[in-house]
């Protein structure tokens, strides 16, 4: 299907019996989409429908051939954000759609787009879920002017076989706190499924399995073939829609005058960063997760039991080590090390893990998902799963799995379960996007073990404070040795949790700078060969938050590449956006070469192996040695070991390991 082909299909579905038309925005990044739609996302990017303007001219066009049914624009928040949103309403009232429904932005995050909408005549729809509490359902369907798309599953969409089984008992919950229509969408996908949902409810979203139509066509299908299998399939399944004599949960309201979201405060933000850009699906979860860590994050108790792990499990507190060769290479600031290396498992990211997987068991969650890059998270996770008894999936692109096949060992030998995940660049990112998809699916008994400091808050806040302890260490020894607090800090920075957890402890203190290194992989000057997402980002919405992206001015994110699959992400902590605002921090890029540098000047000056996402701070450090000069004191947080990386690094070399 290409971009000429849309007026004819929108056509083609209100001539086949469809009331209402949703029009898909094309997204890098669906996170709340199964297989098919992520697809048709792709394909949509590939054939060069990317922007929003192309969108609105097709229901333009469509407007014109003789389309009268409604048309809404169903996307991802951040392409309607680069936009602008008023300007986006503006247009959109002017090409002729009539409304949004948006994702991955709950009404807490969707003031400015609702206010727009009222002011342009159109209807932002809210998403209501299975999840949803009562509560938030009383102030989602208040804040609805036309109707509400309820979710007839926990998870992504895509065609089922059969209905659930609670549906009807969640349409009623609904309906109780509303007279407005109710529409049921994800998973169906035939006539009979559709009159299932007739007679308990207003309306019915189908997509996946029209969709599914139009791709048996394949690519060489005409236009009118398009049309006329769209017209088919869509009079097909409005044979459903046949209501019988006692259909339930009927509408008595066509519309309202929609209320301002008032529920609760939004503390989610640092500075302008951050937030919570979710599906409704996950709401009720994050509000746990929240009040769960809230209520942990000083209780005595739950402290020591940190304290205890940190202690004998993981080996801390990590040594402070005087790096006396480097700083006699570089002829300027004393260098230390924080031996983060050290800790079990290899790297810094068994603080987070235990944490994380400590309150997952408070909460009563069995079965525990991740994702990681190079693999350290990965295995951190699987470790503590193991000693905890927890179930545990880590999802790792594949491209990761290859390059850090040893990590992949690993997990498996801790006894989890490895997914590698085959969409998109097959990196980082794409493996965040397989792990909320899997959580949003098993929301009710999974706990989502991030990583890094990024995603939608609480868990930018959770993960800083888990990996704080390496500032705080940090922070007593260098007193202990140096008589004084270190002159700077300098961590690499990929999503950002080493970094901010080195940088967390001083961010009061003025005397201290903080230094974030970024992987500027081919050079920050070549689109899609770098991740610095601080040096070359601009602020847009990511896999949940707020925060710096790379990506193009339509709100596509762009590929990145880095030596370091750990830095490989083309995006960044929240809080990391603000420190870079704010000038408290200092984020500069270091290319595959330079970091390749800082490998080998840490290995032969002082015995030590680090990871590649540790040889960029290296390499950074050593310059900022000789730029301060004598008498100053560097800390480098040492990640990671590189063990990991030896296979990569030795085909880089030419050298038969």
């Amino acid at each position: 299907m290409t971009y000429s082909d849309t007026p004819a299909i929108l056509m083609a579905m209100q001539e086949g019996g469809a009331a209402l038309i949703e029009l898909g925005i094309p997204y890098t990044d669906p996170q709340a989409d199964g297989a098919t739609i992520q697809h048709t996302n792709q394909v949509a990017i590939k054939g060069g429908t990317s922007e929003i303007h192309q969108c609105l001219d097709m229901v333009k066009k469509s407007r014109e051939m003789g389309l009268t049914v409604p048309v809404v624009l169903m996307g991802y928040y951040n392409p309607f954000l680069q936009y602008d949103v008023d300007k986006l309403c503006e247009e959109t009232k002017a090409a002729g759609a009539d409304g949004f429904i948006v994702v991955d932005l709950p009404p807490e995050e969707g003031i400015a787009l609702n206010k727009a909408c009222i002011a342009n005549g159109l209807s932002n729809i809210p998403l209501v879920a299975p999840t949803s509490s009562d509560k938030r359902i009383a102030s989602l369907t208040d804040m609805a002017s036309t109707f509400l798309y309820c979710v007839s599953v926990t998870g992504v969409t895509g065609a089922r076989e059969s209905l659930p089984p609670d549906l009807e008992e969640f349409i009623t919950r609904v309906r109780s706190k509303t007279e407005l229509p109710l529409a049921v969408g994800f998973g169906i996908s035939n006539p009979e499924m559709v009159n299932g949902v007739a007679n308990m409810a207003d309306g019915v979203v189908v997509g996946s399995a029209i969709l599914k139509a139009m791709d048996s066509l394949g690519d060489t299908a005409t236009t009118e073939q398009r049309a006329d299998a769209i017209r088919e399939v869509v009079a097909h399944l409005k044979t459903g829609t046949k209501q019988s004599g006692d259909a339930k949960n009927q509408s008595t309201k066509l519309g309202q005058i929609p209320a301002e979201w008032t529920l609760g405060e939004n503390n989610s933000r640092f500075g302008k960063f951050g937030g919570q850009y979710i599906p409704e699906t996950l709401s009720v979860a994050f509000e746990e997760i929240e009040a769960s860590y809230n209520e942990l994050k000083d209780d005595p108790s739950f402290l020591a039991e940190l304290d205890e792990y940190r202690r004998d499990f993981v080996g801390g507190p990590t040594p402070l080590h005087r790096a006396d060769r480097l700083t006699e290479l570089a002829g300027g600031a004393t260098i230390w090390l924080k031996r983060e290396d050290l800790a079990h498992t290899g790297a810094h990211k068994i603080n987070n893990a235990i944490g994380q997987a400590l309150l997952a068991k408070r909460i009563g969650k069995p079965r525990i998902i991740a994702e990681t890059g190079a693999g350290q998270h990965g295995v951190a996770t699987a470790t503590i799963c193991a000693k905890l008894g927890l179930d545990c999936t880590v999802y790792m692109g594949a491209v990761d799995c290859e390059r850090q096949k040893l990590n992949v060992f690993r997990m498996n030998t801790l006894g989890a379960k490895v997914v590698p995940v085959q969409d998109g660049q097959r990196t980082l990112k794409d493996a965040i996007n397989e792990a909320m998809r899997d959580w949003v699916t098993n929301v009710r008994d999974t706990h989502y073990l991030i990583g890094s400091a990024v995603g939608p808050h609480p868990f930018p806040t959770i993960v800083r404070d888990f990996q704080s302890v390496m500032g705080r260490e940090m922070r007593a020894q260098m007193l202990e040795r140096a008589g004084k607090l270190p002159d700077a800090v300098v961590a690499c920075v990929g999503g950002g949790s080493n970094a901010i957890g080195a940088f967390h402890p001083f961010v009061n203190d003025e005397t201290v700078e903080l230094h974030g290194v970024e992987a500027a992989g081919y050079g920050i000057d070549k689109d899609e060969e770098h991740c610095a997402t601080l040096t070359k980002g601009t602020p847009g919405v990511l896999q949940g938050a707020m925060t710096y992206v790379i990506q193009q001015k339509s709100g596509q994110t762009l590929n990145t590449h880095s030596i370091s699959a750990g830095l490989d992400y083309p995006g960044v902590g929240p809080e990391h956006a603000f420190l870079k605002d704010s000038g408290r921090a200092v984020y500069e890029a270091v290319t595959d070469d330079e970091a390749l540098e800082g490998f080998k000047l840490m290995c032969e000056y002082e015995g030590i192996i680090p990871a590649l996402e540790t040889s960029h701070a290296i390499y950074y450090a050593v310059k900022l040695a000789k730029k301060l000069g004598p008498g100053k004191d560097i800390v480098i947080n040492m990640s990671g070991r590189g063990d990991k990386d030896m296979p990569q690094i030795a085909k880089i070399m030419g050298v038969e390991v």
